[in-house]
């Protein structure tokens, strides 16, 4: 028998139980940065990718008046997100698209801002996480199967000028990443990387 339960997470009340990760207070740091680059983003919706309950794009969209559509491959997570976006009375203003990446959006679809969180934890030391679900953290041999994945998506549909915050484990997993195709081809730049309390940010640029 699964058990909601609440947390604070930043000005809204989040939703979830133990069939979606856990809402992490430190991940709030991405919300406020996403938030920071949506005050002067250009106009359109804002993108979550790999949103889980959706705790950290309704954070980022909270004081603004941005569209937001989120993607989870986890109906469950997609459940969660739709209720916390009711319970913050955002609902008419948040899509959640229950998809894999790479068939959630259509060819055309730009956003100026994209937040993406997705599972950073090496397969190998998943097991030192029993208390959360292996599909939430799971990242594959080196922790970054699945954000490659989102930075073909970012690439595909990030808008010209516009910036995402990706989330992963640690600074040497950015590092890998800057040989991905989409940095190499010049598509993307990797403008700035934030070490917080348990993760690492990145702020990822379209510039080509």
């Amino acid at each position: 028998m699964t058990v909601t339960e609440r947390i604070d997470f930043g000005s809204l009340t989040i939703a979830f139980d133990d069939r979606v990760l856990r809402p992490r207070e430190w991940t709030a740091a991405q919300s406020r940065w996403a938030a920071d680059l949506i005050a002067t983003a250009a106009d359109g919706p804002v993108l979550e990718l790999c949103a889980g309950a959706g705790h950290i794009g309704l954070l980022a969209v909270a004081a603004s008046e941005r569209r937001l559509v989120c993607v989870d491959a986890s109906a469950v997570a997609c459940d969660y997100a739709r209720a916390n976006a009711q319970a913050a009375g955002m609902a008419e203003r948040v899509e959640v698209r229950e998809s894999r990446l790479e068939e959630a959006l259509r060819p055309d679809e730009q956003f100026p801002v994209v937040i993406a969180d997705p599972p950073w934890v090496p397969r190998e030391e998943t097991g030192r996480y029993p208390e959360d679900p292996l599909t939430a953290i799971d990242g594959g041999d080196d922790g970054l199967d699945v954000a490659r994945a989102c930075l073909a998506v970012i690439a595909d549909h990030l808008s010209p000028g516009g910036s995402a915050v990706l989330q992963v484990g640690t600074r040497e997993q950015t590092d890998v990443l800057r040989a991905e195709p989409c940095f190499a081809d010049g598509r993307l730049a990797m403008i700035e990387v934030r070490q917080e309390a348990r993760g690492v940010l990145a702020r990822i640029d379209r510039v080509g």
